[in-house]
């Protein structure tokens, strides 16, 4: 007899796990609370979708239980994932850092071939279908949707997501599914996500950007660091780097603390190297005032800023006036800028939830649950979060073809 597996959560996760559970002899059922399937899908790299890395491996992924990651990423790789995808018909192209995009730039390509595979197998897609509550009575599961329709299946596979993107339909319904079943949610807090900062002056350079560093500093300890287009904005900052390090900050603001972010504006400089910068266009034009000597060296809406904060009153005087300490005070702040950082922007901005099911009860060679048989996790709903740059996706696939695989052998 052929196991039936519901498949709760029709995006990326879902959709894979679906097609792996049918490949390996399940009959599925996907049921999908949005009138279509893999609506966060299409929002993916700017809608270009960065749909793996070819570095994907263990390094790039957070959670309480850093090894869970290694069965999952071995048994289908991004290798595998752009063989995967190759053969439904995505041509790929790597870019910078690894990133790989289909060929076409458009995320609409990957979820045309995926929904492709899955009518082509015959897996049956219910939509509009919110599901909230999952019983086990015996060997079976039943998932009530919230029109009061009962779905019947020997295996289920939990995909719905976490709380990130609520627009996409993920709105923390699965971990409250998995809670009810018996399951612990470790903490759970936006990650990828924009900074917000205490300081006077955001208004001011709201739309600023510059290629620069950025940090988080905590108890005088750098804990993340990147480079790259950061983007001041009426709240704080933003930008690839300030994502990238933002699930840090996340963590520590989560345990009451209040880490920094450093910000290195003339980027990889020293503070005497800048010293000298800024003393060598003053002997160029003694006369010129303070504040214009500094166009052509950084973003001229960041200067009378970068002034003010360096403790300069008159900024247009000459530049020649300004004495060695203030010279060494403005380039402190060109290299050293410290933020307080009060918050991280909420869930409808968040590109991934960290935190979530405790992995300690889920089998990682499986994606079984350790303590409900017959259920399956896969994607975003588990304490696992990537880096940017396609590792997110590339867990979903993972997690999701291993969940599929297990859930249809009897």
């Amino acid at each position: 007899m052929r196991n039936h597996v519901l498949v709760v959560g029709g995006g990326a996760a879902g959709m894979i796990a679906a097609i792996s559970a049918k490949n390996h002899g399940a009959d599925v059922t996907i049921l999908e609370r949005n009138p279509r399937v893999g609506k966060k899908l299409l929002a993916t790299g700017n809608g270009r979708c960065n749909y793996t890395n070819i570095n994907a491996s263990a390094e790039y992924y957070n959670g309480n239980n850093p090894k869970f990651v290694y069965a999952a990423l071995a048994a289908f790789s991004a290798q595998d994932a752009v063989l995967f995808f190759e053969r439904l018909g995505i041509e790929h192209k790597v870019e910078e850092c690894g990133k790989v995009f289909p060929m076409s730039g458009q995320a609409s390509s990957m979820l045309d071939v995926l929904l492709y595979e899955l009518n082509r197998l015959k897996v049956n897609i219910i939509c509009d279908a919110y599901v909230n509550s999952i019983k086990k009575k015996g060997n079976k599961f039943l998932a009530v949707t919230e029109d009061g329709n009962t779905y019947e299946g020997n295996r289920v596979i939990l995909a719905a997501g976490g709380k990130a993107m609520p627009s996409s339909g993920s709105d923390g319904n699965g971990l409250e599914l998995a809670s009810k079943l018996g399951h612990h949610i470790t903490d759970i807090f936006p990650a990828l996500v924009q900074l917000m900062l205490d300081g006077p002056w955001f208004k001011r350079l709201d739309g600023v950007k510059f290629v620069g560093t950025a940090e988080i500093i905590n108890n005088r300890k750098s804990i993340a660091r990147d480079r790259g287009d950061i983007l001041f904005t009426n709240y704080g900052i933003s930008g690839p780097p300030i994502l990238q390090i933002s699930r840090k900050a996340g963590e520590l603001l989560n345990q009451n603390q209040r880490p920094q972010l450093k910000i290195q504006v003339m980027d990889g400089l020293s503070k005497d190297e800048v010293i000298k910068i800024i003393k060598k266009r003053a002997s160029f034009a003694p006369g010129k005032p303070a504040d214009f000597s500094f166009v052509g060296l950084i973003n001229k809406r960041l200067i009378p800023v970068i002034l003010a904060e360096a403790g300069i009153e008159n900024i247009t005087r000459p530049a020649s006036s300004l004495s060695q300490a203030e010279v060494e005070s403005i380039a402190h702040v060109l290299t050293d800028w410290r933020f307080t950082i009060r918050g991280t922007k909420s869930w409808p901005s968040a590109q991934v939830t960290a935190g979530g099911v405790d992995t300690r009860e889920i089998n990682p060679d499986t994606m079984e649950s350790k303590l409900v048989e017959g259920l399956f996790f896969a994607g975003e709903i588990m304490d696992v979060d990537g880096m940017c740059g396609g590792f997110n996706l590339q867990w979903a696939w993972s997690s999701g073809y291993l969940a599929g695989q297990y859930a249809a052998i009897q």
